[in-house]
């Protein structure tokens, strides 16, 4: 009754504490450098800096592109728009989905090994004790006087433990995430068909973007559109490793791969757009090596 009356009583001054505030009264738990806030640190940061890749390379592609000139520039604006939007369907799906799942059976994974381990401790345990009431610590150590002293306790716990090594080493071995296959699988098959669907709808769906059948937009935008699509199965199925590797809590790899796709296509974009001269095209070719 009188922590109640405490909570509910007004202060001496009549104001009454604001309750958003109560959101920053631990804040500083929340940045500090433990354990856990290390581990979220070191996983969040490569996230971080493969999600920041993306806009500079684009900027860089943009910038490209836009030498061609202002009919181009606008071609591939709504080509990358529609391609986006198609693309956003099945990355969360396939990113966010595949993170979680892979994530969980890791963990589980790792929790069955922890207790078949100590499963098979306990047993040794049990046999060497049993197997040292039998023989007798006496007679042990009459018969091996002349050899190096090691109980039945110690002899059993050593073979175990080489046989429960030797086993570990195998389940490592043959260690599959059924989550992880069925990712990809998912992936590529997606991919497939927003390339099919992309690719046979190109003329409409750039139309209902607002770009008229007598634009010279037109021609461009479906040629960039339709070439970019052939490299969809690709990119949902590196978005589905990138999802496996998270789910590993394993970002650096995803950020390796991202810089190195980027990269890729910063170099390609000038040789197939100007040494080559495939204009718009050029871009779309260099986007889907790079993927």
């Amino acid at each position: 009754m009188t922590e109640t009356g405490d909570l509910n009583s007004v202060p001496a001054s009549g104001i009454r504490p604001i309750p958003f505030l109560v959101i920053f009264k631990d804040l500083t738990r929340v940045f500090s450098m433990d354990a856990t806030g290390r581990e979220i640190l070191s996983m969040a940061f490569p996230a971080a800096l493969a999600l920041a890749s993306d806009p500079v390379a684009s900027l860089i592609d943009t910038a490209f592109i836009g030498r061609l000139g202002a009919v181009e520039l606008a071609a591939v604006g709504v080509s990358i728009a529609i391609f986006q939007q198609a693309s956003r369907i099945t990355i969360f799906p396939i990113v966010s989905v595949t993170t979680s799942f892979v994530a969980e059976e890791d963990t589980l994974e790792k929790m069955k090994e922890e207790e078949a381990n100590k499963a098979n401790l306990v047993h040794a345990n049990t046999l060497a004790v049993q197997d040292s009431l039998e023989k007798g610590v006496a007679s042990t150590t009459s018969n091996n006087k002349n050899q190096p002293q090691q109980t039945p306790v110690d002899a059993k716990l050593t073979s175990d433990t080489k046989s429960n090594n030797g086993n570990k080493g195998k389940k490592k071995g043959k260690k599959t995430i059924k989550s992880a296959s069925t990712a990809m699988i998912i992936g590529l098959t997606l991919g497939l068909v927003q390339a099919i669907v992309l690719i046979f709808s190109s003329k409409v769906l750039i139309g209902i973007m607002g770009v008229k059948p007598n634009s010279a937009v037109l021609s461009p935008a479906q040629k960039y559109l339709t070439i970019r699509s052939l490299g969809a199965p690709a990119l949902l199925l590196s978005l589905s490793m990138q999802g496996i590797f998270r789910g590993f809590k394993d970002t650096k790899t995803p950020l390796y791969a991202t810089v190195a796709s980027d990269g890729l296509n910063i170099i390609l974009d000038p040789i197939f757009i100007f040494v080559l001269r495939l204009g718009v095209s050029g871009a779309a070719i260099a986007h889907v090596i790079s993927q």
